[in-house]
């Protein structure tokens, strides 16, 4: 029984002590790690699409005209019917005045008039005596001068050239009196004219719109005196000020880089952020120059608003499509690296090899880019942080699916104001 039990207990140690070895082994054998494989690269395929340049340039609406309303004569406003914030038309009275004055002056013209129209009456019917009285007188002459040659030293010479004197009196007479009446009738002209002129004036106590467009102030109530604005150098008030918001202004800085793309007539998508919409406008007009400290070229946009949605001073998106392309080669944008002047691309073997690819591009939009030579369709390409990747080395592709083509305007392409376009994350 007692050698059992001690060979039991020598058994134990034995297990006990051969663990213990096997632990100790193991602590002193070094752990060998697993090898890395290739670094992940994120890359896209080079395709064929569409795709175009687009600038995006802010701006602020401002009406198409926008005119202060003087009256033409001076008064009181005995009428004005339109407020801020109403909508007028051309020929509409926005307001009347009490010129009593003028009033009297009508008169007075209207009287002249006619008090001319009596004169040339009057003219005419002297007129009609003097050609009555010089035909009278001139028959007598010629009975007499007739008889006179006829029968010679019948009637006396002194007889003769009285009647002869009569005859080119009354000539001169009537000649007289048709300068009577001719001067009658310039007489009538200048009393016409000068009831027109005050007539004119008193129906510009009637102030009209001259142009479609809405009040946007209000300067004068009713009893309020006004002075006439004929005068430029003078600072009267105005009436109202009107602003022609059927057709909005908006007017943007093109930078110079950009100037060549700008032609009459262009379509331009315009986005007001306050609203939330989209309208169509068009290129209207340029300056032709560049100011000389911003490098920029002011250029108008002509804004159709016929149911005044747009509002004076609201700030707008416009997108002006410079270029486009179809069945080209795209890339994303963040595949091209600028490297100096030049442009390249980090290009993936058949064997996941990156190779740097010297690249022309063309049209840029705002996530891809044109490839005009260095690439071809098919191509795999290293889209972000191209620094971490050297040439020749292996790397584990990560694919992105990305569109073959970007066009405007659902793209929304935006080209910076320094007309510099990001090219990737790395290659500064």
């Amino acid at each position: 029984m007692q050698k059992r039990v001690w060979f039991i207990v020598s058994a134990t140690a034995v297990v006990i002590l051969a663990i213990l070895l096997v632990l100790h082994a193991r602590h002193q054998t070094p752990q060998v790690e697993a090898a890395p494989g290739p670094p992940a690269a994120q890359v896209a395929q080079v395709q064929r699409g569409s795709i175009d340049q687009v600038l995006t340039l802010a701006g602020q609406f401002q009406p198409y005209q926008e005119i202060d309303i003087h009256p033409k004569v001076s008064g009181f406003i005995r009428h004005i019917y339109v407020d801020i914030g109403d909508r007028v038309h051309k020929g509409e009275t926005i307001a009347v005045l009490e010129v009593p004055e003028l009033a009297a002056q009508v008169s007075e013209t209207t009287f002249a008039a006619q008090q001319a129209q009596a004169e040339i009456v009057r003219a005419q019917h002297n007129v009609a005596r003097a050609v009555a009285t010089h035909s009278a007188l001139h028959a007598d002459y010629q009975r007499l001068l007739q008889t006179s040659q006829a029968q010679p030293g019948l009637v006396a010479q002194q007889e003769l050239d009285d009647a002869q004197a009569k005859d080119l009196s009354s000539a001169a007479a009537v000649d007289a009196a048709q300068a009577a009446l001719s001067a009658a009738q310039q007489g009538l002209l200048v009393a016409k004219a000068n009831h027109d002129r005050v007539n004119a004036l008193e129906n510009y106590t009637n102030v009209i719109a001259p142009l479609d467009g809405v009040i946007v102030w209000r300067y004068a109530d009713t009893g309020a005196l006004i002075q006439s604005g004929t005068n430029s150098n003078s600072a009267t008030l105005p009436i109202v000020r009107l602003a022609q918001s059927g057709l909005m202004r908006l007017r943007l800085p093109v930078p110079e880089h950009y100037v060549r793309y700008i032609h009459l007539g262009d379509p331009v998508k315009v986005h007001v952020d306050a609203l939330s919409r989209s309208f169509q406008g068009s290129v209207v007009r340029f300056t032709r120059q560049l100011d000389f400290e911003t490098r920029t070229m002011e250029t108008e946009i002509d804004v159709p608003n016929p149911s005044l949605a747009i509002d004076s001073g609201m700030y707008a998106d416009a997108l002006l499509q410079l270029a486009h392309a179809d069945n080209v080669p795209t890339m994303p944008l963040g595949a091209m690296v600028l490297n100096g002047k030049e442009y390249e691309a980090y290009v993936l073997d058949s064997n996941n090899r990156v190779h740097i690819r010297p690249v022309q591009v063309g049209i840029e939009g705002a996530r891809l880019v044109q490839v005009v030579s260095g690439l071809n369709p098919g191509d795999r390409v290293i889209t972000a942080a191209q620094e971490k990747y050297s040439d020749n080395e292996q790397v584990t592709p990560v694919m992105q699916k990305t569109p073959a083509s970007e066009v405007a305007p659902q793209s929304g392409g935006v080209i910076d104001m320094s007309g510099q376009l990001s090219a990737g994350n790395g290659g500064q």
